[in-house]
């Protein structure tokens, strides 16, 4: 995925621009919480607690009924992780292909995701880092006709303009799985396919 540069138009601060453009799992990323009410970015690992200590980071949160993501989906917990563009890959036989998606229009436009702190070692095994950790994930859904022609299994929760941000960073937890749908295939468009 790729960052978007949120300006005061959108959140009333200056967009964060400590961290890469493209960002990959287990990577540093820009996010945005709420801080005492107020839109605050933060740089956060991408890569929720995994269920084991054997196991991968979990990038993409999916069956919100389950214990594990419930106790993090509390206002408090979410996050957005704001992008200019996304990609998914193909499965196609030989080397796999990305192709990219936007939002239309060039609209703001962020995951609805969660976060928490933990502690332990995180990063490429290159340059591990260990202690204590902000770590985000984003919710996915049933992908649009779009998303779907390339990446059957899901797409991101995709929210559009600071009105449904800021819905989804102080609903109620019984609205959670009204955020969980795909974005109307017209709401967005293919940016370009790499070769």
């Amino acid at each position: 995925m790729a960052k978007l540069g949120l300006n005061d138009e959108v959140f009333g601060f200056d967009p964060f621009s400590q961290t890469k453009l493209d960002i990959f799992p287990d990577r540093m990323a820009p996010v945005v919480r709420l801080e005492d009410g107020i839109p605050t970015w933060r740089a956060m690992r991408w890569g929720m607690p995994p269920f084991k200590d054997t196991a991968h980071p979990i990038t993409n949160i999916r069956n919100l009924t389950s214990p594990w993501w419930q106790r993090w989906l509390s206002p408090a917990n979410r996050c957005l992780v704001p992008f200019e563009r996304f990609a998914e890959y193909t499965s196609d036989p030989g080397p796999k292909k990305a192709v990219w998606f936007r939002v239309t229009d060039d609209r703001p436009a962020a995951f609805a995701g969660i976060w928490t702190g933990w502690d332990g070692t995180r990063g490429p095994k290159s340059a591990p880092v260990t202690g204590h950790h902000d770590l985000f994930g984003f919710l996915t859904t049933e992908p649009n006709d779009l998303v779907g022609g390339v990446h059957p299994k899901a797409m991101p929760v995709i929210l559009i303009g600071q009105q449904a941000m800021r819905a989804w960073l102080t609903a109620p937890m019984t609205a959670v799985p009204d955020f969980a749908k795909p974005l109307p295939n017209d709401e967005m468009e293919v940016f370009e396919t790499a070769a």
